[in-house]
């Protein structure tokens, strides 16, 4: 049997189903059965599973090690060989376990690409080792490894050139050259001030205190304060946080040219 499934990224495959009906398990091992598992080659023995049935009780699970595997880094602390596996029926979840196989591109007749559903999850197992004396040294080893630090301080009884930080950074350097060269902005008459303000919103009515620190040439808390006398800030779009003049000092250039006009004329 055979459903056809398909991705937005990919295009229509086969998956095959004729394993739909088949039930399987999944076990969580613990981490050093995984390890030993996966340097292991794929045609030896890694271990047996016996599964013992007594009338009127729940069937036990245990799994012991082969003594293959047990042995196969000398180097290392030695692991428990047998464990039980705590059985849970799954009754609320729907759990299924696919395969996908890549053609290998490298035979003469490359192998079609598939993708198969081995079964659906009926039990989850639990391995845990018993508690003897071998896990525990096996667990103390473990903590041991873990509160060893990284990271370890060296004294060093020479200068070592490849260490040596660097006193200042080339744009720590520029960047404090370029500010002595512009020097500390000095608070100038407000008035003078307001001019080049005034001067700056006949080009353009919208500007933002970036702007008019750099036209002005004014520290900002002292620019702000005369911005809040004479214009307004936009809290909305599309001139979001951006400075006007006010409505009465919008036509201050039209007043002073009537002004002019009017003592002309007299």
């Amino acid at each position: 049997m055979s459903s056809t499934v398909s991705t937005p990224s990919q295009t229509d495959k086969e998956l095959d189903i004729s394993n739909a009906a088949r039930g399987v398990w999944l076990v969580k091992v613990p981490k050093y059965i995984n390890q030993k598992w996966e340097k292991a080659a794929g045609n030896v023995e890694v271990g047996k599973l016996r599964i013992t049935r007594n009338p009127g009780q729940k069937a036990v699970v245990t799994l012991a090690l082969s003594d293959f595997l047990i042995a196969q880094d000398p180097g290392q602390s030695t692991i428990p060989k047998d464990h039980r596996l705590d059985v849970q029926i799954v009754e609320r979840q729907t759990l299924g376990v696919f395969s996908h196989s890549s053609p290998n591109l490298d035979s003469v007749v490359p192998d079609s690409e598939k993708l198969c559903f081995e079964g659906k999850i009926q039990q989850k197992l639990e391995c845990r080792p018993y508690a003897d004396k071998g896990y525990m040294r096996l667990k103390a080893e473990t903590f041991r490894k873990a509160a060893q630090p990284v990271r370890k301080v060296q004294q060093l009884d020479r200068i070592v050139q490849n260490y040596k930080p660097v006193a200042n950074h080339k744009h720590n350097i520029e960047y404090e050259e370029r500010k002595k060269a512009e020097g500390k902005k000095a608070r100038d008459d407000k008035d003078a001030v307001m001019e080049m303000m005034f001067a700056a919103f006949e080009k353009h009515q919208y500007y933002n205190i970036k702007d008019l620190v750099k036209i002005t040439k004014q520290p900002v808390t002292y620019l702000k304060e005369i911005l809040k006398e004479v214009c307004d800030y936009n809290m909305k779009k599309p001139h979001k946080n951006m400075w006007e003049l006010k409505p009465e000092y919008r036509h201050y250039k039209e007043q002073s040219t009537e002004k002019d006009n009017k003592s002309d004329s007299d």
